[in-house]
């Protein structure tokens, strides 16, 4: 595992990051050659059928050494990072020994990762942490996925005292802005079951996300001069304000956790003439997750009543569901994760997901997909970290998986 620190940094200072507004796939060109770097250190790992598609999906597989007939096991990250903090000129940070003070990300800007803002980094005194430059995210979502999973299986070519059955690799395109699963061939990749290597702290696995849909509103307001405005104006941003009003107020990122569900405004554009308002609407529980989506459809029925029909349209698309409909009948994965996780003296930590992940579309896909710890902290962030150790620990656990996987 020498090389999985290198690994990380160099797949880190690649500027991925998504772009929603682009039509292609994957969306950004920084996404294309991570993957074709990729492709060729996979192909020199000794993997066979290493294939990088024309929408930038990477497959790859390391064949059974068993004698065994074990299942099929894949192992999923993603390669683009958030389009919503700058990825440009990364530039991470090693911090050996950390000590438990305050870490000065760039004294220039008077940047600084605090144990007392981020109280997390009190779990990794003494240890080696990854760190950025305080300008730019890190990037170990999910490139600390992907260095784990690339560094996993080549322990595994290198150790074949280890037995393990067929391993199938993937790195996706586009997760960020919700596409990592739409151009994915569940069938050529021909897992039985697999994991996304793409959480956060050390020894989380999670089987469950939030249902998960977008409303985009459109409100048409009436412009006239406001010295004779009476009877006459409707001003589309005071209607958009009336609209988010009516929604429960104590349901909004910052209000929730655990199992807790949300509306969140994500955007907001307008003029007396006309606005536009988007928002993600999220659940765990399939029945709240209907409930707050009928909710919104009401409010706008109201407003349209209120102000004239065609006021307020509304177009609201599901994006994804939670995955823990289709991992219950398949539990084994979760159990044998939490196995591998006990017998390296891991504590697991069975949480649920507060957003969503290429597993769960891939789980109604036909590949029970739970998701693994990389070790990171802070994603999307200036402030992100990841210690070395939980790295390392990612990495012997996804060998371990497969290991036990073939007894």
């Amino acid at each position: 595992m020498n090389n999985l620190v290198e690994r990380f940094i160099n797949y880190a200072k690649i500027n991925t990051q998504s772009d929603e507004n682009s039509k292609q796939s994957p969306s950004t060109n920084g996404q294309s050659e991570l993957g074709k770097m990729l492709e060729e250190e996979l192909k020199s790992i000794g993997l066979e059928d290493v294939s990088l598609d024309e929408n930038g999906y990477l497959m790859a597989t390391l064949p059974s050494n068993s004698s065994k007939e074990t299942p099929v096991i894949g192992f999923i990250s993603h390669l683009d990072t958030s389009p919503d903090f700058n990825s440009e000129n990364v530039n991470p940070q090693v911090i050996d020994n950390y000590y438990g003070k305050n870490i000065v990300l760039n004294q220039k800007n008077n940047i600084v990762l605090s144990p007392i803002e981020f109280p997390s980094l009190n779990n990794y005194i003494g240890q080696s942490l990854i760190v950025t430059d305080g300008l730019t995210l890190l990037g170990a979502d999910n490139k600390a996925g992907i260095a784990e999973i690339i560094t996993a299986v080549e322990y595994l070519v290198k150790h074949p005292e280890i037995k393990h059955g067929t391993i199938k690799v993937a790195f996706t395109p586009d997760e960020e802005i919700g596409r990592g699963a739409d151009k994915f061939d569940v069938k050529k990749f021909g897992a039985d079951f697999a994991y996304t290597v793409d959480g956060g702290g050390l020894g989380e696995i999670e089987y469950e996300n939030f249902n998960a849909a977008r409303a985009k509103i459109a409100i048409q307001g009436l412009n006239v001069h406001p010295g004779t405005a009476k009877n006459k104006m409707k001003n589309s941003m005071l209607i958009a304000m009336e609209l988010n009003s009516m929604l429960p107020g104590h349901q909004t990122p910052e209000h929730t956790d655990n199992y807790e569900g949300f509306y969140h405004l994500t955007e907001f554009n307008g003029t007396v003439e006309s606005s536009t308002v988007n928002y993600i609407i999220r659940d765990h529980d399939k029945a709240e997750f209907n409930r707050k989506k009928d909710l919104m459809i009401k409010i706008v029925d109201h407003l349209n009543i209120k102000y004239g029909p065609r006021t307020v349209k509304i177009t609201m698309i599901d994006q994804y569901y939670n995955m823990r409909e289709k991992i219950e009948p398949n539990y084994h994965i979760v159990e044998l994760s939490l196995k591998a996780m006990n017998e390296l003296a891991i504590k697991p930590k069975v949480i649920p997901i507060r957003g969503g992940t290429d597993g769960a579309r891939l789980s109604f896909m036909g590949l029970p997909c739970p998701n693994l710890f990389t070790g990171g902290h802070n994603f999307h962030s200036k402030f992100e970290f990841i210690p070395i150790n939980s790295m390392e620990k990612a990495v012997m656990t996804i060998v371990k998986i497969a290991e036990l996987n073939a007894r």
